[in-house]
């Protein structure tokens, strides 16, 4: 049997109320249940009025009181449906109200829970209000997940304050497909900011050699590695956001808001001029020599980890072990996964002479914020690079020209390829072929592992959306194949039948 923990927080009045409302708004998912335990005047509505705004984004949303109704229902990011339980005449009439159903699709706040005690969820989290002068004290008691949520919302809260943000309005931002997650953090007076929460990386089992996944592809652990390599690109000429404040060992870190503008079109089709753009700051990027020890922080260095072999493996069969069995229905045999690693392994063979360099990892669209007032390479705002490695630069150029989120056509990936190339030749001395060679390779070894993770997120982590783009990326793997070098491979791949759709 699990113990209950719990939180305390002192609300000298309405507006700290209404803000803790907002903290949790940052907190919530759906199947989170919010028993708001209180006497008449306690503050339970004007909590739920905080969060449901919140999450609205609109802080004058109509919240009216469910007193008369017993639930309202909010149609917002997170649907919440708010119940007063005060003229409740029996438990069972909880379930004429639809309960389960509204615990099962959203996130429910329950005024007068007591009059229900048997019908609520044992994973409720229970919010009492005491009277503290002339204020409020309130404590939030429960255990699991949404407990670890809120409590890192309110540990955000606290950064916040000793940030000199104690006034600040926190609204959700955007989320990607790791466990980190961005809000925008907005005070009177003041330029937005970004509120990054990065939690530290957790591992996961051993998958080879006593190593997890995470360890072997040298994915980011702590934020450490984004403090360390935005400080070193800002250094560099790059725009990156920067750093207002930091807390290394909880994983916030404060960012300067380096705007909204879209990379893509209106209708997020690819701008050929944005695309030639973000080559040619790659190309400035990869012109440069970079430290591999970069520091996060007076006595914090971050050791900038290689694009190894062991890296690039890694990655590639995750094709085989997830693309594979959902085609087939079955696990790889034995002798296709051998089959699989000999024939990457002749072609990352080829590797060992190519450039090298700090590659980002995931320079793409979603991670290029275009800025089209500022002049040169001003113009192009850089966001997710924790996980920069030092390897074949190559990789970069086609994480940008074969952009996993979006179409992009042969003509303007060609055109993405050589406004690199051209200006690499113009920068000084740079040998075309070998990073050609190099571009078709990393191509390959990329979208053949996105198919593998883009299943892997459908299959493991319920998240089916990933699949709409799996014919963009058999087509780009199609692409990269057909460079003379990877005949072989090619050829392993048809003969295997590894581009089947399902």
């Amino acid at each position: 049997m699990t113990t209950a923990r719990s939180l305390e927080r002192h609300l000298p009045d309405e507006a700290a109320t209404t803000q803790l409302g907002e903290d949790l708004a940052m907190a919530v998912r759906p199947g989170d249940v919010f028993l708001l335990d209180g006497d008449l005047g306690a503050g339970k509505s004007t909590l739920a009025r905080g969060l449901i705004r919140a999450l609205a984004a609109d802080p004058a949303h109509e919240v009216p009181s469910p007193t008369f109704t017993l639930v309202q229902s909010y149609d917002t990011p997170v649907v919440v449906h708010h119940f007063d339980l005060y003229r409740l005449s029996s438990p069972e009439e909880l379930e004429e109200l639809g309960f389960d159903e509204a615990v099962s699709s959203g996130v429910a706040l329950v005024e007068w829970p007591e009059r229900a005690t048997d019908a609520m969820p044992a994973t409720s989290l229970r919010i009492a209000f005491q009277h503290e002068g002339d204020g409020r004290r309130i404590t939030i008691t429960g255990d699991g997940p949404a407990f670890d949520r809120v409590a890192r919302s309110l540990a955000m809260r606290d950064f916040l304050v000793a940030s000199a943000c104690s006034d600040a309005h926190r609204a959700r931002f955007i989320g990607d497909a790791s466990a980190r997650s961005y809000e925008t953090v907005t005070r009177e007076g003041h330029a937005p900011l970004v509120l990054m929460n990065s939690p530290r990386l957790t591992l996961g089992p051993p998958v080879r050699d006593g190593k997890p996944y995470a360890e072997i592809a040298h994915t980011a652990q702590t934020v450490a590695a984004f403090a360390a390599i935005d400080r070193a690109l800002a250094a560099g000429g790059v725009t990156v956001p920067g750093i207002v404040a930091q807390d290394l060992d909880q994983g916030f870190v404060l960012l300067e808001h380096l705007g909204s503008g879209a990379f893509l079109d209106p209708e997020g089709r690819p701008v050929t001029e944005r695309y030639a753009a973000a080559a040619e700051l790659l190309a400035m990027i990869h012109g440069k020599h970079w430290d591999d020890r970069l520091e996060a922080a007076p006595g914090v260095v971050h050791q900038v980890p290689p694009f190894d072999r062991d890296a690039l493996m890694i990655e590639v069969e995750l094709l085989v072990e997830w693309y594979v069995k959902a085609v087939t229905g079955a696990p790889a045999s034995a002798e296709l996964c051998d089959g699989y690693r000999a024939a990457w392994n002749a072609v990352f063979d080829r590797l060992a002479d190519k450039q090298y360099g700090l590659v980002l990892r995931d320079y793409h669209s979603p991670n290029i914020i275009w800025r089209g007032d500022r002049h040169g390479h001003d113009r192009l705002g850089i966001v997710d690079f924790q996980d920069a490695l030092i390897g074949p630069v190559a990789y970069d150029v086609a994480s940008l020209a074969m952009d996993a989120r979006v179409t992009v056509s042969p003509d303007i990936e060609r055109g993405t390829v050589d406004a690199y190339v051209a200006a690499r030749h113009a920068a000084g001395s740079f040998d075309e072929m070998a990073f050609r060679e190099a571009y078709a390779i990393m191509a390959a070894q990329r979208n053949s592992k996105i198919l593998g993770i883009f299943v892997r997120l459908d299959r493991r982590d319920g998240k089916p959306q990933y699949l709409r783009h799996l014919p963009r990326i058999r087509d780009y793997l199609h692409r990269s194949l057909s460079h003379p070098s990877l005949a072989e491979l090619r050829d392993f791949y048809r003969d295997n039948r590894l581009l089947e759709e399902f």
